[in-house]
């Protein structure tokens, strides 16, 4: 037998539903398979059309979708597709594409169906992979994308995921994986996660070099992998799985392990038709690929407020393909200048930093560096990649920050210290311009990096914040100054002339003031929360705003917010900016006396901020 024979036997054996054949069928079927490459976007196998081959990935990745391009499965190497025309369909009812350039082993009908008919077992496997993927297709056809977009890990993960201790040998845990029949194990020390390994690392640092197997398996594991809480959303599971390359993410809240969930789990919930834009982020490797993807997040997030998903749906969705965008240049940044020399953490800030963003969001952004940081040492590093990572967003579609509120602004670019000493001079002198800052500044959001680093400096601040009256004084001053567009007998004051003539801006006075005094809730209770529900749900917990008030609040944050998106969205199909300037005579009855309702709603709130802080001339 060829080397090359022999390469592809063992890459068989280690692979179901091959590796439970016998030697010596498993040592004759690659004589019987032709290999292929295809290039990355090329048809393999069309809808509706015959095939004559189970394929078998040997590298690359294939996406399977129905015949209206949702998507039902991403298949990578080990994983076969195609053979459902050999079992029984007499044309494909599915279209298989590459989305990475591939390489594929062919195993012609009739060495295929006389292996199936000889091992039932085989047989079974594809039979029943087969049933699944109708099943989900099915299932895709008649499940709404809203529904879809909500769906949170706790709803479909694995709630027994396996786990051996870290003390456990490499072949008691490989043993263990076969016992369960699962690809991916979870080293625990204790109660946490240290580590996991899959049945790819058994192949590559093991197998492939004849390893010792009474190693402990911390030695092949991948330590401290990132993990997600059950109540994150699946789009952004999956987002975060093409990012880093990988196939299972462990589900831990409150640092305990609850469940696991891997790419397939996704695949089969998320639709190629709206999702799989944001996911091509992940392999954007030119200024041009990103552009393309990220200019499509807008006519995305447009089909998602056409078919009813709701403001926080559509603003995570644009928040997550905006996070992927800047971890994708951080990490092509990184590539470029090198690994950086001392921590960081690059943060997010504004409505990207409360998850928040709306679809004329621009960048707001800024880098907490560890304190080992040197200036003369280490400061072009940092220069150079803030440069890169913010004009790359301009570039994209995020356009840069107005305000200059930027990480390549040398301004933002501070150790933890030197940001902790920032905030209390904020707090403690809130001036105008210190007040503009804190306002952006509290609403941080660490993306990439030690992020750890950019949590405990803003727990910190937040602290320091909790007892500081004069500044919530200031801040109390800023959000009655947001006033809505009311006029007397509660009709709508729009602007009279210039460009949004006989338009309102929901934005400056209707969700900006419910975000500022969201902001001084949480702060003067002490709450690190950042986004604007939390903040006042959290806040009406510690006192500092009566239940029903924080309730009202977020009723009028999600309808203005609605309104708005759904105005944003007429825009985009009409090939116009999205603003934030609304046009009253174009709303229905109804939601003009929402909209009225929303604004009365924001007014009293002010009013009530008037008596319990001393409003400041500022």
């Amino acid at each position: 037998m060829s080397v090359e024979l022999e390469e592809i036997q063992g890459f068989l054996a280690a692979h179901a539903p091959f590796a439970s054949l016998p030697a010596e069928e498993l040592a004759a079927l690659p004589a019987t398979m032709t290999m292929r490459y295809v290039r990355r976007g090329e048809t393999i196998v069309e809808y509706g059309q015959p095939n004559d081959f189970c394929y078998c990935i040997r590298s690359g990745a294939v996406d399977v979708t129905d015949e209206n391009d949702t998507l039902l499965d991403r298949r990578d190497a080990g994983r076969c597709f195609g053979y459902s025309t050999l079992m029984g369909d007499n044309s494909s009812r599915y279209r298989m594409v590459a989305v990475e350039d591939s390489l594929l082993m062919l195993i012609p009908r009739e060495p295929f169906l006389e292996l199936a008919g000889k091992y039932p077992d085989l047989a079974r496997f594809f039979s029943s992979q087969s049933k699944r993927m109708r099943a989900a297709a099915e299932e895709l056809r008649t499940d709404s994308s809203s529904d879809i977009l909500r769906m949170k890990l706790g709803e479909f993960m694995i709630t027994t995921p396996v786990t051996v201790p870290a003390t456990s040998t490499i072949q008691q845990a490989a043993r263990f994986m076969q016992e369960n029949n699962v690809s991916s194990l979870l080293i625990m020390e204790g109660t946490r996660v240290s580590g996991i390994v899959t049945d790819r690392d058994l192949r590559k640092k093991v197998v492939a070099i004849a390893r010792d197997v009474t190693e402990p398996i911390s030695e092949i594991m991948t330590p401290d992998p990132r993990t997600l809480p059950s109540d994150a959303q699946a789009f952004e599971a999956m987002m975060i799985m093409t990012e880093l390359g990988i196939h299972h993410l462990p589900v831990v809240d409150r640092e305990r392990l609850v469940g696991i969930v891997s790419t397939p789990d996704i695949m089969r919930l998320l639709r190629n038709d709206p999702i799989y834009v944001t996911a091509d982020l992940g392999r954007a490797t030119t200024t041009e690929e990103m552009h393309k993807t990220y200019s499509s997040v807008s006519d995305v997030a447009a089909r998602f407020i056409d078919r009813g998903a709701s403001s926080e749906d559509v603003a995570s969705l644009v928040t997550v393909s905006a996070d992927s965008l800047a971890r994708r240049l951080l990490a092509l940044g990184e590539e470029k200048f090198g690994p950086a020399p001392v921590e960081y953490a690059f943060v997010v800030l504004g409505s990207q930093g409360r998850r928040e963003m709306g679809l004329a969001s621009d960048q707001d952004n800024a880098l907490v560096l560890s304190n080992d940081y040197n200036e003369s040492e280490h400061g072009e590093y940092f220069a150079n990649l803030s440069e890169y990572v913010c004009r790359g967003l301009d570039a994209a579609g995020q356009v840069l920050c107005p305000g200059d509120m930027m990480a390549m602004n040398p301004q933002w670019r501070m150790t933890q210290d030197q940001w902790l000493d920032t905030f209390r001079l904020w707090i403690t002198a809130p001036e105008p311009d210190a007040l503009l800052h804190a306002q952006t500044f509290f609403d941080m959001r660490g993306i990439h990096g030690a992020t750890h680093l950019a949590s405990a400096m803003h727990t910190a601040a937040v602290d320091s914040s909790k007892d500081a009256g004069r500044m919530h004084a200031h801040l109390a001053t800023l959000a009655a100054r947001r006033e809505p567009p009311l006029g007397f007998f509660r009709g709508f004051v729009v602007d009279r002339s210039g460009e949004y003539a006989n338009t309102l801006d929901i934005k400056k006075g209707g969700t900006a003031a419910i975000v500022q005094m969201a902001r001084l809730f949480a702060l003067s209770s002490g709450v690190a929360a950042v986004g604007t529900r939390q903040r006042l749900k959290e806040s009406a917990g510690a006192g500092k705003v009566s239940e029903k008030g924080a309730q009202d609040l977020i009723d009028a944050f999600d309808f203005l917010n609605s309104t708005a998106l759904k105005q944003q969205a007429v825009s985009i199909h009409k090939k116009e900016k999205p603003t934030y300037h609304i046009d009253p005579s174009t709303l229905g009855k109804l939601d003009r006396e929402h909209l009225r309702d929303a604004f009365q709603i924001i007014k009293s709130m002010q009013n009530a901020l008037a008596t319990k802080y001393p409003i400041r001339n500022i």
